[in-house]
């Protein structure tokens, strides 16, 4: 299938995306001068994206960033977002920061930090650098954390809600569809991945109002089912 999406409205600021796949990530991969590291549960993010590192102070890591001279070793860090429900094509988007990773304190223990120098955000839409500034300013979606739990209950307990929204799409949606699954959600709306044969298209609904936490956005969801003909839907964005 050939796309041809209708973004009006439906597209979350990069920065916004960013901080939101971070807020969410357990893991990461890393890269550094030859090196490569798959760090699970070992980072944390603060209230303005700084990316702090905790693996152990004798790991390989640590020992490599320790050895190095004064102000750290470049380094490029990638967090895969992945969809929580098990549809096709999970991987919804990749953040690249490449910068520098130098202890954190000047008295060691292990602790790294990193220095962005840039971020780069890839999705089905395209790839785009991210502003510094715009990324240290932004914040995560209020629903980021609480998004997967979200999904997967929408998918296991409540097929028959996410097949009524389908129906919202009206005769915008292309016939065949064989599986519709919870995509993602955010504080504007839910989308839908729809699964024909071959290929794929996800549906974007958007709320009537903004959500601002899982309990509103589950109240929002119920008004789409009764606005007639909901108002709020936007075309499918057909997948290959």
């Amino acid at each position: 299938m050939s796309a041809a999406t209708d973004t009006a409205l439906t597209e979350q600021p990069a920065a916004e995306h960013v901080r939101s796949v971070l807020a969410r990530a357990i893991s990461l991969s890393l890269s550094a001068e030859g090196q490569d590291y798959d760090l699970i549960g070992m980072h944390s993010v603060d209230g303005r994206g700084r990316i702090v590192l905790h693996p152990q102070a004798d790991s390989p890591l640590a020992v490599q960033v320790a050895a190095a001279e004064r102000g750290g070793i470049g380094a490029v860090l990638e967090f895969t977002d992945i969809a929580p429900t098990a549809l096709r094509d999970r991987v919804r988007a990749r953040v690249t920061i490449t910068g520098r990773v130098a202890p954190a304190e000047a008295g060691g223990g292990g602790v790294l930090r990193l220095d962005p120098t840039r971020v780069t955000l890839r999705t089905t839409a395209g790839t785009r650098d991210v502003d510094l500034d715009a990324f240290e300013r932004a914040e995560p979606d209020p629903l980021a954390v609480e998004e997967a739990a979200m999904l997967t209950h929408l998918a296991d307990a409540h097929g028959d809600m996410v097949a009524d929204l389908v129906v919202l799409a009206g005769s915008r949606l292309p016939l065949g569809v064989v599986r519709a699954l919870p995509l993602a959600v955010d504080r504007h709306g839910i989308t839908l991945r729809c699964e024909y044969h071959e290929g794929h298209c996800d549906l974007r609904l958007l709320f009537p109002a903004t959500a601002r936490d899982a309990a509103e956005a589950g109240e929002q969801v119920r008004r789409l089912l009764t606005t007639p003909r909901c108002a709020h839907h936007q075309h499918p964005s057909p997948r290959p």
